[in-house]
């Protein structure tokens, strides 16, 4: 009877889904023990995700605008002293309802107390940005995600005692540990004055807190921007633990970054005809070109005035050497034999190379008649 009432009972408890249990990341999942690639990289860096210490940038957007501050301090207190004599002196006179002026009067000191201190924060909090992730502008991270909405308690407990969940505790611990020590030994350094204040003018007692006041958060944020430092270099190690990779992940991305054998015939085809164009309008400009006589070509040019020795224009072996010779004999530029000559400049020069200093007694004597071939001919042309 009683296991007939404990089904009955267990019948009517509320439907909770198991799914809400269910954990979808998988970073720490057994296989993934390889170090993400660049490619990996750059792909989360497109989607948004990035190092960054928060911590980083909140103690340097505390810390630069309390260093303003502490140079500032002089003409702020003038400032706000003026501000207040100015409208004490004329709080009968004015109208603030009615006269334009008083307004006008406090948000230009306004504006000129707080905007420089808000520029300042802004281009900390943008430069603090910018060290640490680079220029990045996307929009992925904006898009919604609706997966994110359903519930997932087990998620949840995961997350708080993960190892990113215990590091936000104590972050959150030390950074109250910091403010507080520094609050402590400040007042502590200077509990004599303190205590003294009401034995000082309003001045006097306004410039001691003050003082204290801004001692507390430029050490503060010095502490703080220390301990930033140290979690960005944890965010780092953390960020490259989540995206760890399976073997089986890196083949398949290294397959994908091979490019494909019709692309790679594509590209060749396409240099080959970028080659060409560009043999189309060396070859002719070219002084001599020395041939195998069949298997291969290099076209060379010299000009004293501006070249330090004979230059290689083009180089061909077989059908690009045939292409050679052919426009070589369509611009009338002179082909001559030398086997020997033709392999060293095939084997070590490129195009545009100056041609190595042991080979140009031979190049200058075969361009010297060549030279003087072509100064014969027109001689001949003109007789």
């Amino acid at each position: 009877m009683k296991n007939d009432q404990f089904i009955i009972n267990s019948y009517q408890l509320p439907f909770i889904s198991l799914q809400w249990f269910a954990d979808s990341d998988d970073e720490d999942a057994p296989g993934k023990t390889e170090q993400p690639t660049e490619r990996k990289i750059q792909r989360l860096r497109e989607e948004g995700q990035v190092v960054k210490s928060q911590e980083l940038v909140s103690a340097l957007g505390l810390f630069v605008p309390a260093l303003l501050i502490l140079f500032m301090a002089p003409f702020i207190l003038r400032s706000c002293v003026e501000l207040v004599m100015f409208f004490f002196t004329r709080a009968v006179e004015m109208d603030p309802i009615q006269d334009r002026v008083v307004v006008m009067i406090f948000f230009r000191y306004f504006a000129i107390l707080a905007g420089p201190i808000l520029l300042i924060a802004f281009v900390t909090a943008v430069f603090s940005n910018i060290v640490q992730t680079g220029l990045l502008f996307t929009t992925k991270p904006l898009t919604p995600n609706f997966s994110r909405v359903v519930p997932r308690i087990g998620k949840f407990f995961k997350r708080i005692f993960s190892v990113d969940g215990l590091w936000n505790f104590a972050k959150s611990i030390i950074k109250m540990l910091i403010v507080g020590s520094v609050s402590f030994v400040m007042i502590f350094l200077e509990r004599e004055k303190l205590l003294n204040l009401q034995k000082t003018d309003l001045f006097t007692g306004f410039t001691l807190v003050t003082g204290i006041a801004i001692k507390m958060m430029l050490f503060a944020s010095l502490l703080m921007i220390v301990f930033g430092i140290i979690d960005f270099f944890f965010q780092r190690w953390r960020f490259r633990e989540r995206n760890k990779m399976t073997r089986y992940e890196i083949k398949e991305e290294l397959k994908m970054s091979e490019a494909d054998p019709q692309v790679q015939g594509r590209i060749r085809a396409r240099f080959r005809d970028l080659l060409r164009q560009n043999i189309m309008a060396a070859v002719p400009q070219a002084d001599v070109v020395v041939t195998n006589p069949t298997h291969l070509a290099i076209a060379l040019q010299y000009d004293s005035q501006t070249m330090p020795g004979p230059r290689v224009t083009a180089i061909g072996a077989d059908e690009m050497s045939a292409r050679i010779r052919e426009i070589a004999q369509d611009n009338e530029v002179p082909l001559v034999e030398n086997k020997a000559l033709a392999w060293a400049l095939y084997r070590e020069t490129n195009v545009g190379d100056i041609i190595p200093v042991a080979y140009w007694n031979t190049v200058a004597v075969i361009l010297s008649r060549v030279w003087r071939l072509n100064e014969e001919r027109r001689r001949r042309l003109s007789a």
